[in-house]
């Protein structure tokens, strides 16, 4: 029996307790005729139907070695929905299912959600792509199902464009229907400055175990009942971005400069590793119980991040892989390997880039990659140490309109 097969069976199984429960339902009339008979209880007859399922009864040995060899045949999307399909049908599955698949750093494939805020694979870049949609002022990132440039791709995030007056926010959501830091899929933003050559990417959940947001002079704690639990819990400066200024282009390409708060320099060396997130908090009102909310607008990090930045050396900082001059073409030029066919000023490369150093020699590897394919349409491959929210929102900064850099 193939594993499709069994799943099917499982959610047969499921599906006949919902008709058998919704079938034993009394009417109003039959209850007043028959006060005495008590309505059986759905949730118990849930649960002696699935006591009684042979799929209950594998043993646990049994039930981990077939869903590793699930786990390991289907290694790409949309194949990968099986996998999560295991994740779904109870508690025990869900928990094998958990310790099983890797993160994308050691499998190079994203499963869950919690996938889009682990660092990529270390070997070769995770390849996606960013659609825009210009009337909506949204964004919507998708991983790359086959080696072609445009295919239909799988949903990851979105971001939408939201103008403020002395700043840009570009909020970032699981939901590509719902986007709006009032929902349990809001996972962070982008904020830039009022000429757009400052950004800072803001992460709602702690960027690694153990960080949570500090009390400060100018903090005052509100009680749990003003808040509603579907807010987020909090902003979480994990990186910023910031653009040379270059009035009129008169000092070539657009120069970025991206500082990872969140991740130490030593991670790209030999046997280094960058703060990996595990889950999700399992309930945002409860994370709020001890959360103080500051004055200003943005809620600051406690001395965590510094503490492990110190332990690790300092935080790891990108730099634009520099262009060549082709004097043939007579413009700037990189080599984006096939993935880039468009001119664009939004396109670029980021490399490691050692500020210890005092000769700011780049790396060769390639950390993060950007650009334009089609109108609306850009590609971005990203590899270890960032992740993909990560990615995504230094991509979303190149989007930005800036004053004071073209």
């Amino acid at each position: 029996m193939s594993f499709r097969s069994v799943i099917q069976e499982v959610k047969g199984e499921i599906g006949a307790i919902s008709r058998r429960g919704f079938r034993s339902r009394p009417g109003r009339v039959r209850r007043v005729a028959a006060a005495a008979e008590e309505p059986p209880d759905e949730s118990s007859a849930a649960a002696l139907v699935m006591r009684e399922s042979c799929w209950t009864q594998l043993p646990p040995e049994l039930l981990r070695e077939v869903l590793a060899r699930v786990e390991e045949s289907e290694g790409w999307w949309p194949r990968r929905r099986d996998v999560v399909a295991c994740a779904g049908v109870c508690r025990s599955w869900r928990g094998i299912i958990r310790e099983i698949v890797r993160t994308p750093e050691a499998s190079g494939n994203l499963t869950f959600p919690i996938s889009l805020k682990q660092p990529g694979p270390r070997d070769a870049p995770m390849k996606c792509f960013i659609v825009r949609n210009r009337t909506t002022q949204t964004y919507y990132l998708y991983i790359g199902l086959t080696d072609a440039l445009t295919d239909d791709g799988k949903f990851l995030l979105a971001a939408r464009k939201c103008r403020r007056t002395t700043c840009t926010e570009y909020l970032i959501s699981l939901d590509m229907n719902d986007i709006s830091k009032r929902t349990d899929s809001y996972v962070g933003k982008l904020r830039s400055n009022f000429l757009g050559t400052k950004f800072t990417v803001y992460d709602a959940h702690p960027p690694y175990a153990g960080d949570v947001i500090s009390k400060g002079q100018s903090a005052r704690v509100i009680g749990s009942n003003h808040l509603s639990p579907r807010i987020p819990a909090g902003n979480y400066p994990v990186s910023h971005i910031s653009y040379e200024l270059n009035v009129l282009g008169s000092r070539g390409p657009r120069r970025m400069h991206c500082a990872m708060d969140s991740i130490p320099v030593s991670a790209i060396e030999q046997g280094g590793t960058a703060p990996t997130q595990t889950e999700f908090p399992l309930s945002y009102h409860e994370s709020f119980t001890s959360i103080p909310f500051f004055k200003s607008k943005s809620v600051r990090a406690n001395n965590s991040t510094a503490s492990l930045l110190t332990q690790n050396g300092s935080k790891l900082v990108l730099t634009n892989k520099s262009p060549r001059w082709h004097e043939h073409l007579q413009c700037w030029c990189l080599n984006f390997h096939g993935r880039v066919t468009v001119a664009s000023v939004k396109n670029f490369q980021l490399v490691a880039s050692d500020e210890s150093n005092p000769t700011n020699q780049e790396h060769d590897d390639v950390i993060l990659q950007f650009g334009k394919v089609g109108k609306d349409m850009f590609t971005m491959d990203y590899r270890y140490p960032i992740s993909a929210f990560q990615a995504f929102a230094i991509c979303l900064s190149s989007f930005d309109t800036k004053i004071a850099c073209e």
